[in-house]
């Protein structure tokens, strides 16, 4: 392979499932250990919130992990590393789980050690796979590129929360330790064969000082080189945008299915397939940016902005459609409204991860990890906020408005505010003409003729 045509579709699925394995772990000890500590232990809801918030304030050591990658000028060691972390964390939180049985003080020390670990390994792995794709992939796939990834990730929220569903029943200490087990055993040695060469076959270990720092020349200190990154201003402007438009899309995660259930008279069955209906609309939003990636050929620098600004605009205009339809909920049709929703928050997200990929190597060179650990660092605050501030808001409003209908209406509009903030952020954000190129093959042609052709 010619290492300036950068990896293929093989070499982008094969870091794809990474992201894969690393969703199989997470979903198990953001959903799984939470359901299991609050319906079989009993505990209050506020230990497993407090355990999942500490997995995302960790991640702030995101652009410290991102300035460390850059120091050695590769990301592979980082992203196995990261999910060895990973791996251990996911079953030291199981094991704490389990303990919480017999004493719930030496449970939570042990299960606050673990999410700590999963906040760190998922920190240095997704930073560093993000990297990777940046640098490794042509711009004219960066926006099917960063598709795909996302895409495998779901997979392996999906996949892993049916399979190992199954094999947790009936419930057990020994069976949950053994499932979790043999989950983290194999997202960890799948990981490993995935990125095996990749980085190696794209050229990067011939060319790894090439746009890096300069090893002749002392590292300059972390703190100075964040604050050098800051002082850039497409890379200051991303890092709110990024803030704001994750803090507007976590907005609703824990307040839809209960303004389902108020407003519109849903049974808990009906919210959750409500609730698949807006994933459906995410991964139709996504798709929908990748195939545009193989009709558009010209002007394709502008594509990821449009589809980045767009979506936010057309989130904001299904908030205010779903704030508006609670108050004629008996005609309004709840599951349309919910799926566009989803469909523009699938949109903004991947093209904004698109983005990402390609402004990382924006500004100064060698500091394209310091930059993705900063946004990353912005996202996984923003989650962290945005599901709670959600919730108190409801919560707020409720007591100075009788008609749950009204308080929710409330909420979402604020977040639809939220995403046209993010939009006008969006429009400050601008990607060089060089970052992109126009006369790139298309999507659908490069990846049948590879496929056909049996090229990494």
């Amino acid at each position: 392979m010619n290492p300036q045509q950068g990896i293929g579709w093989w070499g982008i699925a094969r870091l794809g499932l990474v992201q894969t394995m690393l969703g199989a772990i997470i979903v198990l000890t953001t959903s799984t250990l939470n359901r299991i500590m609050v319906v079989e232990l009993a505990l209050p809801a506020m230990l497993p919130g407090f355990l999942v918030a500490v997995h995302h304030f960790v991640q702030l050591a995101r652009p410290r992990i991102g300035y460390g990658s850059d120091l050695g000028g590769r990301r592979t060691p980082w992203i196995i590393g990261g999910m060895l972390l990973l791996a251990f964390s996911g079953f030291l939180a199981a094991a704490g789980t389990v303990v919480m049985g017999h004493s719930i003080v030496i449970g939570s020390v042990v299960a606050f050690i673990g999410f700590f670990g999963i906040g760190l390994g998922s920190g240095a792995t997704g930073t560093s796979l993000l990297v990777l794709l940046a640098k490794e992939v042509e711009p004219a796939r960066k926006p099917a590129a960063a598709t795909l990834v996302w895409f495998m990730m779901i997979a392996g929220f999906a996949i892993t929360a049916t399979v190992a569903g199954k094999f947790l029943d009936p419930y057990s200490p020994s069976r949950l330790l053994q499932v979790t087990g043999v989950v983290s055993l194999l997202a960890f040695c799948f990981a490993l064969l995935a990125v095996r060469g990749v980085e190696r076959g794209s050229g990067s270990e011939s060319d790894a000082t090439e746009g890096s720092l300069d090893s002749s020349q002392p590292a300059e200190p972390f703190r100075q080189a964040l604050s050098t990154i800051w002082q850039e201003k497409q890379a200051r402007t991303f890092t709110l945008f990024v803030f704001v438009s994750m803090l507007a899309y976590s907005f609703q995660d824990l307040i839809l299915e209960p303004f389902a259930g108020l407003v519109f008279g849903m049974t808990p069955g009906e919210s959750t397939q409500l609730a698949g209906t807006q994933h459906g609309g995410v991964l139709l939003g996504m798709l929908a940016v990748a195939a545009s990636g193989s009709l558009v050929r010209s002007n394709s620098r502008h594509l990821l902005r449009i589809w980045t600004v767009g979506g936010c605009l057309a989130s904001a205009a299904a908030l205010s459609a779903l704030a508006s339809g609670g108050l004629r909920a008996d005609t309004w049709h709840l599951s349309a409204n919910v799926f566009a929703l989803g469909f523009c928050n699938g949109a903004f997200a991947v093209a904004a991860i698109a983005s990402m990929m390609t402004l990382a190597s924006e500004g100064q060179a060698g500091r394209e990890g310091l930059r993705m650990g900063l946004w990353g660092a912005a996202q996984a605050i923003a989650f962290a906020l945005g599901g709670f501030l959600g919730t108190v808001a409801v919560d707020v409003c409720r007591q100075f408005v009788s008609e749950s209908s009204h308080a929710y209406g409330l909420v979402f509009s604020f977040e639809a505010i939220l995403f046209v903030m993010a939009a006008w952020l969006g429009l400050g954000v601008r990607v060089s003409k060089t970052s992109v190129a126009t006369q790139s093959p298309s999507f659908g042609e490069v990846a049948v003729h590879e496929i056909m052709a049996g090229r990494q």
